[in-house]
């Protein structure tokens, strides 16, 4: 599932379409696209893993699933979920999710919650995490109304970093692990940001689809935790369950 970073810059590539309008909507989507056709964008905006397409009276917003892609002036041998053609340039969407956005966005999105936003606040995070004190950390990391943006691989890294246990719980964690957890989440999101901009992502993984602990030496675990069955890799030796 592409993860809040990844989304970002998507919007890097297409905010040069500001201000153009779309001449034609097509795909598989149950959408009206004919709504579409004539419309010029407004804004283009992201909260975690929605990209959002702002038109004066509506918005478009796009979820990429578990394997959604999206391509510039290139097409793919398979279903296309959404096609935005420009004068000059195509968008074009699969296996995503595409749906109509009536209201203001502002009454919709918590825009604190997503930890790429300048928006992004801590103290309410933090709020969120104690007035649920049974949930799994695994399962709060993953959650979009606390941390929006956040995906699986951002999950694993940071726990790995903090040396907590994914099956701990937030009511368990000291003051300052939850504090670590909190500050990490956005810290590292901003990381695979770059490192994603850099092409080289993967070389810093340091729990995700790894094999041995580089702390401990010893091998990780893998297994398919919390309330999504998330793939999870861990430490045994170096990650504290707190229960």
């Amino acid at each position: 599932m592409p993860e809040g970073p990844s989304l970002v810059m998507f919007k890097e590539d297409t905010v040069r379409f500001i201000g153009k309008k779309v001449l034609e909507a097509t795909g598989n989507s149950k959408i009206d696209m004919d709504r579409i056709a004539g419309q010029k964008i407004i804004d283009i905006k992201t909260w975690g893993k929605h990209f959002l397409i702002c038109f004066k009276d509506f918005t478009l917003r796009v979820h990429f699933l578990m394997f959604g892609v999206y391509y510039i002036n290139e097409r793919k041998d398979k279903q296309l979920r959404l096609s935005l053609r420009f004068k000059d340039d195509e968008w074009n969407f699969y296996t995503t999710a595409v749906k109509w956005i009536e209201e203001p966005l502002d009454e919709i999105y918590d825009w604190s919650a997503d930890v790429m936003s300048d928006s992004w606040d801590a103290a309410k995070a933090r709020n969120k995490l104690k007035a649920a004190p049974d949930m799994l950390v695994c399962d709060a990391l993953l959650d979009q109304q606390i941390f929006s943006g956040v995906g699986n691989i951002i999950k694993n890294e940071v726990l790995y970093r903090i040396k907590v246990h994914p099956l701990s719980t937030i009511g368990a964690l000291p003051p300052k692990k939850l504090s670590e957890l909190i500050k990490e989440a956005r810290v590292y999101t901003f990381e695979f940001l770059e490192w994603k901009r850099q092409y080289v992502l993967r070389k810093h993984w340091l729990a995700n689809a790894q094999k041995t602990c580089k702390r401990c030496n010893l091998p990780f675990h893998k297994d398919y935790l919390g309330a999504g069955k998330r793939r999870t890799f861990y430490c045994e030796n170096c990650q504290i369950l707190y229960k």
